[in-house]
């Protein structure tokens, strides 16, 4: 039985800003693909709540060069971060 990856929250923004910005630009799975060099089936695994694919930094950053945007819109303004999971050995201080 198949059941939710539990994703960071900063992940799920990116997930899901990519795919509204994917929505707004009425582009297929199949096009965002083709722009960051992956089959169309990661980005289906990426947009799949029970399977732990998900963009990375160079994703993001060839996303924001051909939308002409920064790679800072697709993060958050500030941080997200669940109170009950954090502890100094999770932040590697």
């Amino acid at each position: 039985m198949e059941g939710k990856v539990k994703l960071d929250l900063i992940e799920q923004h990116v997930i899901d800003f990519v795919r509204k910005l994917r929505a707004d630009k009425k582009l297929r799975q199949e096009d965002i693909a083709y722009i960051i060099g992956v089959k169309a089936s990661f980005i289906g695994n990426v947009e799949n709540s029970s399977n732990p694919a998900k963009y990375n930094l160079k994703h993001i950053n060839v996303f924001a060069d051909h939308f002409g945007l920064s790679p800072r819109d697709f993060l958050p303004s500030t941080a997200l971060i669940e109170k009950n999971k954090i502890k100094n050995k999770d932040l590697d201080l």
